[in-house]
C-alpha cells in the first residue's frame, strides 16, 4: 500500500480514537469557569462576556439543535469541543508526517523502512498530544480553547501545504485561505494569531538558500510585527 493511503487511513483512525476517547470522558452537563455561560449563550445565541466568541457560539448552537430535550443541550454543546479536538489530532498527524517525510526524502527515495519511521513519528506525536493533560481536559467541555487549538492546527497544516505548492501558478490560493481562517479566529479566541510568526518562518526557510542567524532574527521580528499588525 502506498504512503498516501497509509497516511490518510492512519490519520482518520487517530481522529476516531480521539473522538471516542473525548466523548467517553466528556462532561455530561456544566463544568467550572465559563462553560455554563458559553453553553447558555450558544444555545440561545446570546452575547457572552467580552471580547465575545460569536463563531464558537454559532457552532455550539448548531450542535444544540440536535438536543431532544433541554437536559441534552449541555452534553451536545460539550460534544462540539470533542469534535474540534479530534480534528486537531488529525491535522497534527498529517503535519508531522508531512514535515518528517521532507526530512527523510531529501537525498533518498522513500523505502518501506523510512515510511514506517515517518508514519511512526506522526503516530507517536499525535497520540502523545491526544492524551496530554491540558489538551484532553479542554476537549471535554464547552470552552474556546479546544476549538482555538483546532484553528491553530488548521493554519499550520495550510501553511505546510502552501510551502509545498509555493512554485505552483495558483499558490496564492493558500495565503488567501490562511488569511480567511485567521479572520475566523476572531470569532473564537485570539490564540490562533500565534501561528503567524510560525508561518513567516516556514516561508523564510522555504525561500532562503543560505540560512544565517541574522536572517532568522529578522524573520522572527517580521513575524512578530505581522502578528501585532493583524491583532
Amino acid at each position: 500500500m502506498s504512503f498516501k493511503k497509509w497516511n490518510l487511513r492512519l490519520g482518520w483512525l487517530l481522529f476516531a480514537n480521539a473522538l471516542i476517547t473525548y466523548t467517553l470522558t466528556m462532561e455530561p452537563t456544566v463544568s467550572f469557569w465559563d462553560c455554563g455561560e458559553y453553553i447558555a449563550t450558544s444555545a440561545k445565541l446570546e452575547i457572552a462576556h467580552p471580547p465575545g466568541a460569536p463563531l464558537f457560539q454559532m457552532i455550539g448552537a448548531f450542535f444544540a439543535l440536535f438536543a431532544q430535550s433541554k437536559t441534552q443541550i449541555a452534553t451536545l454543546v460539550n460534544f462540539s469541543s470533542c469534535v474540534a479536538s479530534a480534528f486537531t489530532i488529525l491535522l497534527l498527524f498529517w503535519t508531522i508526517t508531512h514535515l518528517t517525510l521532507k526530512l527523510v526524502t531529501q537525498k533518498r527515495e522513500l523505502s518501506n523502512h523510512n515510511m514506517v519511521w515517518v508514519l511512526g513519528s506522526g503516530l507517536i506525536g499525535a497520540l502523545s498530544f491526544t492524551y496530554s493533560d491540558s489538551f484532553w481536559f479542554n476537549a471535554t467541555e464547552t470552552e474556546v480553547y479546544a476549538m482555538a487549538t483546532c484553528m491553530m492546527a488548521l493554519l499550520i497544516w495550510l501553511g505546510v501545504r502552501w510551502m509545498e505548492d509555493l512554485n505552483h501558478p495558483r499558490a496564492n490560493r493558500w495565503p488567501l485561505l490562511i488569511s480567511f481562517i485567521t479572520g475566523l479566529t476572531f470569532g473564537i479566541q485570539f490564540m490562533g494569531f500565534l501561528v503567524i510568526p510560525s508561518l513567516v518562518l516556514l516561508y523564510y526557510f522555504k525561500t532562503t538558500q543560505k540560512v544565517t542567524f541574522k536572517n532568522i532574527i529578522i524573520a522572527i521580528i517580521l513575524g512578530v510585527g505581522l502578528l501585532f499588525f493583524v491583532f
